[in-house]
């Protein structure tokens, strides 16, 4: 099974998506403020991570809480779908809830259409959706989305494997279903066997990076209600390697 199984590395940066690359994966989820979930990148961001060869999976998401956008966000979040697109991404990756914990199938077919024929991915404003989830994921297939990432509702995929093997089962190959969360060389490929997944997602790891100008001051922060850790996150790519190593032994 193991050769089989494609690895997708969630990134910060085209940095990141590089040391990815270079690890072996065969997709990148790019986003900017991993800390906040992951907003939407830049522009150049996507243009000089697509040169890493692999293909780039850009987030729609316009700001950090939760997934309920209004008229304003939600048309920014559609021209940013085009522009990610344009810009060379592979396909776009959002999720967009009503008030009343229902996708916003409007808004999900004006970000797709958007995408102008790119894949598309329902991010894991999913597994907000547990009490309905075979109509959830049925209106997902229905607007033709190519995958859903998930963690099966739990809050880590292993968790969740028994959810995630039954999602498997209703999608009956009409929608990916991209088990996300907790994910690690040591637990990736067992996860696989229990699901019968064949992709996964996966930060595989975060090495922290100095920026000379956080020590400037000891009285002016520019992040004063997060807590530290100093320094900006980096893809590894020895954990990478060593995922995409261990599912493909």
């Amino acid at each position: 099974m193991g050769e089989h199984i494609r690895v997708e590395i969630c990134c910060g940066s085209a940095a990141d998506v590089a040391a990815a690359a270079e690890g072996g994966a065969d997709r990148a989820e790019l986003s900017s403020c991993l800390y906040f979930g992951g907003l939407t990148p830049s522009v150049g961001t996507v243009e000089a991570a697509c040169a890493a060869g692999i293909p780039v999976m850009a987030m729609v998401r316009p700001r950090e809480g939760g997934f309920c956008y209004d008229a304003d966000e939600g048309r920014i979040m559609v021209r940013d779908a085009r522009s990610l697109a344009a810009a060379g991404a592979g396909g776009v990756v959002f999720g967009a809830l009503t008030p009343a914990g229902e996708i916003d199938l409007e808004l999900c077919r004006r970000i797709i259409e958007a995408a102008d024929g790119r894949e598309t991915v329902f991010h894991r404003a999913f597994d907000l959706l547990e009490d309905h989830w075979q109509r959830s994921l049925t209106q997902l297939m229905e607007l033709g989305i190519t995958r859903v990432l998930t963690s099966g509702f739990a809050a880590t995929a292993p968790e969740g494997a028994g959810m995630l093997a039954a999602l498997r089962r209703f999608a009956g190959g009409d929608i990916e279903i991209l088990p996300g969360s907790g994910i690690r060389a040591d637990n990736a490929l067992e996860l696989c066997r229990r699901t019968g997944c064949d992709q996964i997602h996966s930060s595989a790891g975060q090495l922290r990076r100095a920026d000379p100008s956080e020590g400037l001051s000891r009285r002016v922060s520019f992040t004063p209600e997060l807590p530290p850790p100093a320094g900006f996150g980096r893809t590894d790519r020895a954990a990478v390697s060593r995922l995409v190593g261990e599912v493909r032994r």
